[in-house]
């Protein structure tokens, strides 16, 4: 598998503006031209989509634990290919078959690419721009480059898998409308919905709160959900998965 990104900056905030995986037939390997050629026939190229939460991810050569423009990286709205970061670890062991020679879009329910901001003051900036965001206030973080415009939302592919988050600060009310209406959204545009969820919800109830359990966790449930993943994207489309 190899991993693409496009990075982009604004008043010294950088987000990831776009994201693909490439899920090789063989051995191959393609270069940011070659990717490009592809999107242009997303309907015959691209599988589907995988929300994750928030992107802590770098260019190959470059590290992702520290602003991208420190390092001297140029914003060129171009691809490059990524470091694996740990999503893209189990990605590339759990997607194969099925999806060999396609496509996966990863989107966030947030573009800034920046490590640890669960929990951080960053959310509380995160939930006052949700609560402004449909008004003409000012937001601190970019509109269209760190939020999902859901009403107008583009998915190429025939599934989503949602793989981003089930903890969900209660004070934070505009985070979980907000994603709460991406889930609805999705269901709106009749693609077929993929994720893993626990005891706590049943499938309906978690896809109706956003309750969708990261792919990638520490410790003992480690494994768990890895193995989960896997289960999931072992057919095409991926499948609900129960956990315990």
């Amino acid at each position: 598998m190899q991993a693409f990104g496009k990075f982009i900056t604004s008043i010294d905030i950088e987000y990831v503006k776009e994201q693909y995986l490439y899920i090789q037939e063989d051995n191959e390997l393609i270069d940011a031209t070659q990717l490009e050629n592809m999107l242009k026939k997303k309907r015959k190229t691209v599988a589907g989509t995988i929300f994750l939460y928030n992107p802590t991810i770098a260019p190959i050569g470059y590290k992702d634990n520290a602003s991208l423009e420190s390092q001297g990286y140029e914003f060129n709205d171009q691809f490059d290919e990524l470091e694996f970061d740990k999503n893209c670890g189990l990605f590339s062991s759990a997607i194969k078959d099925g999806y060999r020679g396609k496509l996966v879009e990863v989107k966030y329910l947030f573009n800034l690419n920046k490590p640890n901001i669960e929990p951080t003051p960053i959310l509380e900036e995160f939930d006052a721009d949700l609560d402004r965001y449909s008004s003409g206030q000012l937001t601190r973080y970019d509109k269209e480059l760190n939020y999902q415009d859901i009403p107008n939302i583009r998915l190429s592919g025939k599934f989503v898998f949602f793989g981003s988050g089930n903890k969900y600060d209660r004070h934070h009310k505009s985070i979980i409308i907000y994603a709460r209406a991406l889930s609805e959204q999705v269901k709106k545009l009749g693609k077929e919905i993929a994720f893993m969820h626990d005891n706590n919800y049943d499938k309906e109830e978690s896809q109706e709160i956003a309750y969708f359990l990261p792919p990638t966790a520490s410790g003992k449930l480690r494994d768990i959900r890895a193995n989960a993943f896997k289960k999931s994207f072992s057919t095409n489309p991926p499948t609900i998965i129960k956990i315990g």
